[in-house]
């Protein structure tokens, strides 16, 4: 059981997370046929005690359909040919998931334009309709 690092205050039990290994469809030719280098990671987001409640919700939103009914977080990788950089592209995508899940996004304050700048926008439009109304057949 060893901690792996995600942010300073967060740190994840390397038994939460469960690696299997497939076989690849990915580049390597004859290699591709007779190596598990493909893997899927599964972490239970939910059953984490590593994780605040607040990066729990903030992750199940992000994850979208890459999360189960149950809470699970399902991450697949088979794009190098080596079982081991393939683990740590997965790993290294979950934990910017979770680094990404930690940030809360600043409410936006709905304002409206200045009269000056709509005064502006409509000077411009006149100008710029004037210009296409002028680009017609010349009359003799």
């Amino acid at each position: 059981m060893v901690a792996i690092p995600v942010t300073r205050s967060i740190s994840i039990d390397s038994d939460e997370i469960e690696e299997s290994f497939t076989r690849s469809s990915g580049p390597g030719g004859q290699h591709v046929n007779t190596t598990d280098s493909a893997v899927q990671l599964r972490f239970d987001v939910w059953g984490s005690p590593s994780l605040p409640d607040m990066v729990k919700h903030r992750l199940t939103d992000m994850a979208g359909s890459r999360i189960t009914k149950d809470g699970i977080l399902i991450l697949r990788s088979e794009g190098a040919r080596s079982q081991l950089l393939n683990r740590e592209e997965v790993r290294e995508r979950l934990f910017a998931m979770i680094r990404e899940a930690t940030f809360i996004p600043k409410k936006r304050k709905a304002t409206k334009p200045t009269r000056a700048s709509q005064a502006r926008r409509m000077d411009s439009k006149g100008r710029r309709g004037t210009v296409k109304s002028l680009r017609g057949k010349v009359r003799d």
